[in-house]
């Protein structure tokens, strides 16, 4: 089998490489750190897949693939493989197909996880620069890869979409092993409208969130929803896994200032961001916006120093005993634990802090979200003890600090009402109620 060409490459500032100079940087057994979602750098992806049958034993390891690829779906045997570490858009089939694999993870320890488990040998990452101090930025992303700036070497792609932003994610030029410049485009992203009772569940959450909280919230139609519901406070600050259009709204409405935050005050938080053009738009150079590493964000004793953290994210089946499965739908895995249970556990210590899992009370098919035991195969994401509020379009279940019994009350009371007397008989038959 042929070896990849080795070759000593130059890097400067001013001109980009061959893309295939790449090859030269990808040995035996390597394991290749990509970023998750608008992070991907295509065609640098593109060159390992025209060459795989060079290369030897090759890994990438990424959360939330957006694009299915031939590699992905273990087209290319073992010299070129993915790694998963959440299951998005381009994995998901391939996962269910048997074709990749899927870690377990909590998104704060990824970096450690990573560095346990495998020999990072290459960072691929899209971004944006170079500027003239010899910088480039991850653009929409700090994520896990942030982490290894100055550990192993960057291969970066600089793509016109992507937005220069600041914080811990710059790379010098000195600390790449080359880069490229690409046509390539960003995924294109469609809005979801919030449904009535979408806005009935932001609306609960919107009303025990204080003025100058310090939020978290996920991407979706109930967080668009909240986001919305939130515009008329004040002071909010911004410290969250990713940065979405919504909370641009929150700043440009001057809801979210960030002024009553203890770590980077004045500046809105996010590991990775992902929105339309216009978000993007405003994303670049945007000094009020800090992209850090996760394993700072997402960390629960980085979280828990903000006072009156509120964390919002959402699940898809809570059991009677406050059990959420977030990772699996029905049964069947579909993305994985991600930073749910991290912000949870930083907003439990946080003074005043708040944690909210947002649900529909019913799947569109009629069937209860709120169950008596969760459905064979779903996976617990945040545990019972962690577990704070859960909220439906019917209310707010409050759960820390309540018995089993309680906590089976409180969440019947939100569940759809034609499914409520069924979850009492089968509370009564399980032992929770009596």
């Amino acid at each position: 089998m042929a070896s990849p060409t080795r070759s000593a490459t130059t890097v400067t500032r001013d001109t980009p490489n061959d893309p295939r100079d790449l090859l030269a940087h990808v040995g035996p057994g390597a394991d290749l750190l990509v970023p998750l979602s608008f992070g991907e750098p295509v065609v640098l992806l593109d060159v390992l897949e025209e060459n795989a049958e060079q290369l030897e034993r090759v890994r990438i390891h990424q959360m939330n693939p957006i694009r299915p690829r031939a590699y992905i779906r273990g087209e290319f045997g073992d010299h070129l493989r993915h790694v998963g570490y959440y299951l998005g858009p381009g994995s998901r089939q391939a996962y269910w197909d048997g074709q990749c694999d899927l870690v377990p993870n909590h998104f704060s320890e990824l970096p450690l996880l990573l560095r346990q488990t495998t020999t990072p040998t290459l960072v691929l990452a899209a971004a944006a620069g170079p500027d003239e101090h010899g910088y480039f930025s991850l653009g929409t992303n700090a994520d896990y890869v942030a982490s290894f700036i100055g550990e192993v070497p960057f291969f970066l792609e600089v793509m016109p979409g992507q937005p220069f932003t600041y914080g811990q994610n710059l790379v010098h030029v000195s600390q790449l092993a080359g880069w490229i410049r690409s046509d390539a485009a960003l995924p294109t992203v469609t809005r979801r409208e919030p449904s009535a009772a979408d806005a009935a569940i932001a609306g609960h959450v919107a009303a025990l969130i204080p003025d100058g909280a310090c939020v978290q919230v996920g991407v979706g139609s109930i967080p668009n929803a909240l986001l919305t519901a939130l515009s008329g406070h004040t002071d909010l600050g911004i410290h969250t896994e990713c940065l979405s259009n919504g909370l641009m709204r929150l700043v440009e409405q001057g809801a979210a200032t960030g002024t009553r935050k203890r770590q980077l005050r004045n500046k809105h938080v996010a590991t990775f961001a992902v929105g339309d053009a216009a978000f993007l738009a405003w994303l670049d150079h945007n000094p009020s916006v800090a992209m850090m590493p996760a394993e700072w964000t997402n960390d629960p004793r980085v979280i828990a120093q903000e006072p009156n953290f509120m964390s919002i994210n959402a699940t898809t089946e809570v059991d009677l005993m406050g059990q959420a499965a977030s990772e699996t739908i029905a049964g069947r895995y579909w993305s994985s634990s991600g930073g749910q249970s991290d912000f949870a556990r930083g907003a439990m210590y946080s003074p005043g802090g708040k944690a909210f899992l947002v649900l529909h009370a019913q799947t569109s098919s009629g069937r209860s979200r709120i169950r008596t035991h969760l459905t064979e195969g779903s996976v617990v994401t945040t545990l019972k003890n962690t577990v704070d509020h859960i909220v439906t379009e019917y209310g707010v279940a409050t759960l820390r600090g309540c018995s089993l019994r309680q906590r089976a009350e409180h969440l019947i009371a939100i569940a759809a009402p034609e499914h409520r007397d069924e979850l009492r008989f089968e509370a009564v038959k399980a032992g929770l109620l009596h």
